[in-house]
């Protein structure tokens, strides 16, 4: 293999593709990136077996091969090169990278070692705009669980309903829910799918926050998005989902209209004493017209005061406050509604008209 290349595009595709590679070190082979050069393009590759990542770049290529390079070492390298014009070759197992003056030269791993990645076919799909896609993302993926005791939570349901024409995306963590509706484009038939978090994080990093139109194509429990020059391909997760609809209550004792932006930074000033705490604690004190947001700790204690418009009974209730403001955070409107039963039932956030959104968060038990 012989070719020539831009370092700054080699150092972003390497950078993104390098995401792939094994969190945790696993098979050796796993820790390594593979170069392919064909015709007039370099295509750079890594993954886990769970997630695989391919950027194409261009290249002149003056002899065609294929190699697998350590990756860290290769990413951390080839960062340093990113204003230099890259001649890269190989030989007796070993890649030769020139650069102005300079040489280095680094061991290759075995070629033959290097896992395939899943080819997934155009059958089942779903279109969607990129910022829309984006979008569903980042309003539920906060809310996946973190914890290996229940694998099918580090995932997104991803739902996809034909007659609608719309994707819902569902996530919880035990704690909290978050439900996010968009519409497509098109689709070929109903869907329901888990797609793990880790992936739907790289794809939200590549797409573009426009209008353009990508496409799901779904089979055989992986799932791939081509935007042409970068391929993300996926295990899905596998199991039955929690069913989600069943735990969101119906009826509410307590339904409160409140501006987002006044909510927020109260409980952002509330919450700097309450960090250190485990539970991140802040009580609303909810009566009337008002909205007392309190927190304590050994810091201090801090009080901050809401107007709200209440329909309904008075309520005290606790949370942790990180469930609200990690919520708040991706909500862009001016108003929203909080509905709630009792000191010991979920509270729920919607928006004021529609079902675009929904957020779910128990409350902590307050003692005394």
């Amino acid at each position: 293999m012989k070719l020539y290349c831009s370092g700054l595009e080699l150092s972003e595709a390497v950078l993104r593709v390098s995401k792939a590679m094994p969190i945790k070190k696993t098979m050796s082979i796993l820790e390594g990136i593979k170069l392919s050069a064909i015709g007039s393009t370099l295509t750079i590759t890594a993954t886990d077996l769970e997630l695989a990542i391919e950027r194409k770049i261009r290249a002149d290529i003056k002899l065609e091969g294929e190699a697998v390079v350590p990756g860290k070492f290769f990413c951390e390298f080839i960062k340093k090169l990113s204003n230099e014009e890259i001649e890269i070759s190989t030989h007796d197992n070993k890649m030769s990278i020139k650069y102005g003056d300079s040489v280095g030269e680094l061991q290759c791993l075995n070629l033959d070692e290097f896992p395939p990645i899943r080819k997934v076919e155009e059958d089942t799909f779903f279109t969607i705009s990129q910022r829309k896609f984006m979008k569903l993302i980042d309003r539920t993926i906060f809310s996946v669980s973190n914890e290996d005791l229940r694998p099918i939570l580090k995932g997104c349901l991803i739902e996809i309903d034909s007659n609608l024409h719309n994707v819902r995306a569902v996530a919880l963590d035990g704690f909290r829910l978050a439900v996010c509706e968009e519409e497509i484009l098109s689709t070929g038939k109903d869907i329901s799918v888990i797609i793990p978090a880790r992936s739907l994080a790289e794809i939200s990093k590549i797409i573009e926050d426009e209008d353009i139109p990508c496409t799901l194509y779904i089979q055989n429990n992986y799932v791939m998005l081509d935007l042409d020059h970068t391929k993300i391909t996926s295990r899905l997760i596998e199991g039955d989902f929690i069913q989600y609809k069943k735990i969101i209550p119906r009826e509410f004792n307590t339904l409160i209209t409140v501006n987002k932006s006044q909510m927020e930074t109260g409980l952002e000033r509330a919450s700097l004493v309450s960090r250190g705490d485990k539970n991140n604690l802040i009580k609303l004190d909810i009566k009337e017209k008002n909205m007392s947001i309190t927190s304590n700790s050994e810091l201090g204690n801090i009080n901050e005061n809401v107007v709200i418009s209440l329909n309904g009974k008075d309520i005290s209730i606790a949370f942790n406050v990180k469930y609200f403001t990690e919520a708040f955070r991706v909500i862009e409107d001016e108003f929203i509604q909080l509905n709630m039963s009792s000191s010991t039932a979920p509270c729920i956030i919607k928006p004021m008209e529609g079902e675009k959104y929904l957020y779910m968060i128990l409350p902590v038990k307050m003692l005394g």
